[in-house]
């Protein structure tokens, strides 16, 4: 028997609840995880709370994160014993996921855990420090450097924004970090960024190009604020775009792009292909030192999910959630 959170819909209406299961009732897989750590993301937050239709199916397991230890494996890459970590790949929403003390899934999803980390401090990283890698990896590979110029980061106070901010001061950028939550320069800075911005400065609509400022960006709002970015970027700048807290519209003109010649990134940690996930692990094993994520780190327990999702929705919550299973 193994523990899970379980989503469900019905006549009775949506809802999460905590529940005791029979190894029976996992989805097909070939390897099957015992879970030491999961987390709480934006993403579980709306679909344990129904806020947005994230579940796919029902009843569902949710957690787009997890972190243990191979219990039973068909897959040729994995053998009991072996620790390992995934990120998204549909789990969570189409597929059981990580909010659960066992897991059955694909082999081709997982990733061998660098030494480096420990399972609870993979969490800590979680698809947050994975899509803020991401984020690094395309920036490098269009060639901004530390002396290009500064490096804007939106959504500061939160797990990919924090942990972007620690890996960039790290690699030697200077960092402005973008935040809502008044009261938070001195928490941002211990983090490695070096000025802080509040966020209604790139709230509003302004000129299609400003005053050039930035030479790259990690962006977790989209929106308005995605915009005022583009047209506020150093000529050749360039913007990673991997979220939407601030909304799906982008009302922005193509005068950045043409006379700047901005360019813009998406970033998709979900369907990421698996050559780039075991980069961004190693990357992430080289260049983050866990002990940095400490202080944006919070643990809770299975029983304790269901309310902090909405403690994270309502803007309660700073940094990463991490489940201990």
């Amino acid at each position: 028997m193994f523990r899970a959170i379980i989503i469900d819909r019905d006549a009775d209406g949506y809802r999460a609840t905590l529940r005791t299961l029979e190894p029976a009732r996992l989805p097909e897989g070939d390897v099957t995880v015992r879970v030491e750590y999961s987390a709480v993301n934006d993403k579980d937050a709306l679909a344990l709370t129904g806020r947005a239709p994230v579940v796919r199916r029902f009843p569902m397991v949710p957690g787009i994160d997890l972190a243990g230890v191979v219990a039973q494996s068909d897959h040729p890459g994995y053998r009991s014993g072996d620790r390992v970590v995934l990120n998204g790949c549909g789990v969570g929403e189409s597929h059981w996921g990580g909010l659960s003390q066992l897991a059955r899934v694909r082999g081709d999803w997982l990733v061998p855990l660098p030494r480096a980390f420990s399972t609870r401090q993979a969490m800590a990283i979680g698809t947050a420090g994975f899509t803020a890698m991401l984020c690094v990896l395309a920036l490098e590979r269009q060639g901004l450097t530390p002396h290009s110029g500064d490096v804007v980061v939106t959504g500061a106070s939160g797990g990919v924004g924090g942990i972007a901010i620690v890996l960039l001061s790290r690699l030697d950028y200077r960092v402005v970090a973008v935040t809502g939550r008044t009261g938070d320069d001195a928490y941002l800075r211990a983090l490695g960024a070096d000025d802080v911005m509040d966020r209604a400065v790139l709230s509003h609509p302004g000129p299609p190009l400003a005053q050039a400022r930035w030479a790259g960006a990690v962006d977790v709002a989209g929106g308005q604020v995605l915009a005022s970015i583009c047209a506020a970027m150093q000529y050749r700048g360039i913007v990673t775009a991997c979220g939407l807290a601030g909304g799906m519209a982008f009302p922005v003109t193509v005068a950045p792009f043409i006379l700047r010649s901005v360019t813009l990134v998406g970033i998709d940690g979900v369907m990421c292909p698996r050559p780039d996930r075991i980069e961004a692990w190693r990357r992430l094993a080289q260049d983050l030192d866990p002990a940095e994520l400490e202080p944006m780190t919070q643990d809770i327990t299975l029983s304790d999910v269901v309310p902090a999702a909405t403690d994270l929705l309502e803007g309660r919550v700073r940094g990463r959630i991490v489940v201990a299973l």
